[in-house]
């Protein structure tokens, strides 16, 4: 069954306003408020259209309903649309597979429908066992493309920009956690993905 919904995006000719269909395996890109851990990554990251995303989550449907699966908070899990929108800081962006990627999204949907309670990846550790948002997405398109990347893994930092030292909030996070910083470890963020090349990048939600 082919199921969408109609969610309106402001685009940049003048006022006016276009209409989008939201489908599954879109992706809903976000900047959400956590204080200044948040601020660390924002401060390190830029994504489409220098926007500063440090959240996402993709579109699926779920009995005739769209929700979004996410890595947030404790785990991987289903969130009504709404909700996910209540949470930005800044207006949400949609992001689009291009038409030759579109055939990786049932596969990646299923993947991720698996993970669905899979602890949240709170050391930002690739492969230990658990996941943050944008590492689900890498990791469903990864195995829906049968071990080939889609999106690329780049290496983490947790420095102030154009020093060597690390964010003090990063520093205390990490020996909280009684782990050593992952500087330089291999990977990803919302932001790196918006401005993948697989994507086409189509509007931001007015609520």
């Amino acid at each position: 069954m082919v199921f969408a919904l109609l969610l309106i995006f402001s685009t940049n000719k003048g006022s006016a306003q276009e209409k989008t269909i939201l489908k599954e395996g879109d992706f809903l890109f976000q900047q959400i408020s956590c204080g200044p851990l948040c601020d660390a990554i924002l401060a390190v990251t830029s994504g489409y259209q220098g926007q500063k995303f440090n959240h996402m989550g993709m579109v699926i449907l779920q009995q005739d309903s769209l929700m979004i699966v996410e890595a947030i908070g404790k785990d991987v899990h289903l969130s009504s649309i709404t909700d996910f929108l209540k949470r930005s800081a800044n207006p949400v962006h949609t992001g689009r597979l291009k038409q030759e990627y579109q055939r990786l999204i049932p596969a990646a949907v299923h993947f991720s429908l698996d993970q669905l309670g899979t602890p949240y990846d709170d050391a930002f550790l690739y492969q230990n066992g658990k996941y943050y948002c944008s590492e689900l997405i890498y990791d469903a398109f990864l195995s829906a493309n049968r071990g080939e990347p889609v999106f690329e893994l780049q290496p983490m930092t947790y420095k102030v920009p154009g020093s060597n030292s690390f964010f003090p909030v990063w520093k205390d996070y990490f020996d909280n956690l009684k782990q050593p910083v992952p500087e330089g470890l291999p990977g990803c963020n919302p932001g790196g993905i918006s401005l993948s090349d697989k994507i086409d990048m189509a509007g931001r939600y007015q609520p």
